[in-house]
């Protein structure tokens, strides 16, 4: 195990003793994985993508690195390692795993659990150009700040959503990152 920063080592202490919030998303879609990386540096960060304008979908949002969940993963915390190695090259071997947040159902059908794991300062992400634009950190302690995170109920095929939305620098952060965000926030909440 590293050494942790003594912020990092509280934050894991408050995340690892809480029980996750639980609740009560539908069972039948298709899983998915999303790896929520913490860098153990004196002020921790969470390390963030902006994924590339040109992709499919969710063009130019940021994200979490990850993705679906392929047959030949072994688990969903192998598909979000897979995932982060091929989107930043960050070595699965890098990250120690602490543990998961409940999955979370997206509007696009897939049912996606975060797994939230430490990275050394020492590693350097690697943007891959065919889905990343952008990989950046912000401080942990303002990204776990509740009243960054604004509410905005939306309408939409006569079902009501509830988003939320926030800043960082010029990065706009909203959807299901932020309500991953969000909700790692209300675990480790003191």
């Amino acid at each position: 195990m590293m050494q942790l920063s003594p912020e990092l080592t509280e934050f894991v202490a408050r995340f690892q003793l809480q029980a996750p919030i639980q609740t009560n998303e539908g069972h039948n879609l298709r899983q998915a994985a999303v790896l929520i990386p913490i860098v153990n540096r004196p002020q921790p960060t969470l390390l963030l993508t902006q994924r590339s304008s040109h992709l499919r979908k969710h063009a130019g949002q940021v994200a979490f690195p990850g993705g679906a969940a392929d047959a030949t993963d072994a688990s969903l915390i192998a598909t979000a390692l897979r995932e982060a190695q091929e989107e930043i090259a960050l070595p699965p071997e890098s990250v120690h795993i602490i543990g998961q947040l409940p999955a979370v159902d997206s509007i696009t059908g897939f049912r996606v659990t975060p797994v939230v794991g430490l990275l050394p300062p020492s590693i350097t992400p690697i943007a891959s150009e065919d889905e990343v634009s952008a990989v950046f950190e912000m401080p942990l302690r303002e990204a776990l700040a509740l009243s960054r995170y604004h509410p905005l109920d939306i309408h939409r095929a006569g079902h009501h959503h509830r988003v939320y939305l926030s800043w960082y620098e010029h990065f706009f952060v909203w959807g299901m990152t932020a309500a991953i965000i969000r909700r790692l926030a209300q675990q480790t909440h003191v």
